[in-house]
């Protein structure tokens, strides 16, 4: 981490500790912090302007999601993209959107296909803009989205602190050509037969997206060979 990275500014009404940790985190999986990278917990109190309690806290939490590896008296350092924890992820995840897309399939009130659509139309606007961070951001709330209207918003919760193995995978094969037509794409034939009232095809459809990148390890790991681990 750079001795010259400027003060983070936190929002002082809310605890530090998880401000840190979503500031971690989101650079974890973004990956402007890559694999590897050392987090000095000096720097860290330096560049979010806390005492050594809160960044121990936000760093202990990150351990726990397996983001970081921490080496007591030695370092902290950014894990390597686990690929036995991406698949797990990618397994539980499976498991419960079938359910939540098999859920709003069969909801009479599909009121909530108007936001959904409305995601997909920001993704379609940054995907025009070139801007994948955004693109990322907005997918995130597409899949929270189905979760809320499906009423688990906890379970989203859940699966979100479970997948940041995968999530730096998809983020290594995001900007690969035709991957973000082929999301476009995805998220539309999921919200037809959503309207549709077709939960088989839902299903169908949520398969075929989540299974994507898991797909593409192999070139992954040819390309990115210092970022993931067996």
């Amino acid at each position: 981490m750079s001795e010259t990275a400027q003060l983070i500014r936190l929002d002082r009404a809310r605890q530090a500790a998880p401000q840190v940790f979503e500031s971690l985190r989101h650079q974890i999986i973004s990956l402007s912090l890559i694999p590897g990278t050392v987090l000095s917990r000096t720097a860290l109190m330096e560049q979010y302007g806390l005492s050594q309690t809160p960044i121990r806290d936000a760093l202990l939490k990150l351990a726990e999601e397996k983001l970081v590896d921490i080496f007591p008296q030695h370092a902290t350092v950014v894990s390597p993209i686990d690929l036995r924890l991406a698949h797990q992820a990618h397994f539980f995840r499976k498991s419960i959107e079938l359910e939540v897309v098999r859920t709003l399939a069969l909801a009479q009130d599909k009121r909530f296909l108007a936001k959904l659509r409305g995601i997909v139309a920001e993704q379609q606007a940054d995907f025009e803009l070139g801007d994948l961070t955004a693109f990322a951001e907005a997918d995130q709330a597409f899949h929270r989205q189905m979760s809320e209207a499906a009423g688990v918003p906890d379970l989203w919760t859940l699966v979100r602190s479970r997948s940041g193995h995968i999530d730096r995978l998809r983020q290594l094969h995001l900007p690969v050509p035709g991957k973000i037509q082929a999301i476009l794409r995805d998220h539309t034939r999921i919200l037809d037969a959503i309207a549709a009232s077709d939960p088989a095809e839902a299903q169908q459809a949520v398969r075929d997206h989540l299974s994507g990148t898991l797909m593409q390890v192999a070139d992954i790991k040819l390309r990115f060979p210092e970022y993931v681990r067996e």
